[in-house]
């Protein structure tokens, strides 16, 4: 099968997208509105930049509807910082109910159950039921399109690292204790260390 994107209508694109870019880590992202209100809301677009300065990305795309911003990156440009909250088991319910599309006057971590917790240095909230928090200020944004199906890639600079102690282990995560959860194409998620493996890399050819 040889397909050129631009003969896709934008549905039939994401298909192909999320069906082959996989598993998806969630950034699982907090903002806060202009009258304070607090905004949570996943993405699967999302991933590491560098490490120094340490830098991270996520990929909100236009609403399907309409074409109109998100709230999240609505929020992310007035404001220019938000949190990304690693999304482990523990939280993956409502994570996938924060996804709905609230009225931007909706708190969606009182919708779902979850409890905030102040950041260090930025003004969102942290999840509190998070293990992993990765506070950011915008560092750029970069706009492809206005129209549905289009996105913006947001960039961030990681300003301060939150990690449950039980989790922390010589200056590495315990991925198996943290439990992260992956997105999958359709309506389905993955448990991406239920069957791993380990596979050294070579420091030369041979």
């Amino acid at each position: 099968m040889e397909i050129k994107p631009e003969t896709l209508e934008w549905k039939d694109a994401y298909k192909l997208l999320v069906g082959s870019i996989l598993p998806r880590p969630i950034a699982f992202v907090t903002t806060i509105a202009a009258d304070g209100t607090a905004n949570a809301a996943p993405f699967s677009f999302f991933t590491a930049i560098c490490a120094d300065p340490m830098m991270i990305c996520f990929s909100p795309m236009r609403r399907g509807t309409d074409g109109d911003k998100k709230d999240t990156l609505a929020n992310i440009e007035k404001n220019r910082e938000f949190v990304v909250n690693i999304v482990s088991e523990n939280i993956v319910k409502q994570m996938n109910d924060c996804a709905i599309e609230y009225p931007s006057t909706v708190d969606e971590l009182e919708a779902s159950g979850l409890k905030k917790e102040p950041s260090a240095t930025v003004k969102p909230p942290r999840v509190k039921e998070s293990a992993v928090h990765l506070e950011c200020e915008l560092h750029e944004v970069l706009h492809f399109g206005d129209h549905p199906g289009a996105g913006s890639l947001v960039i961030g600079k990681v300003k301060h690292v939150h990690v449950s102690d039980e989790l922390y282990e010589q200056g590495r995560i315990n991925t198996e204790k943290l439990k992260p959860i992956g997105r999958l194409a359709r309506q389905m998620f993955t448990n991406p260390i239920a069957d791993t493996f380990e596979l050294i890399r070579k420091t030369e050819p041979r």
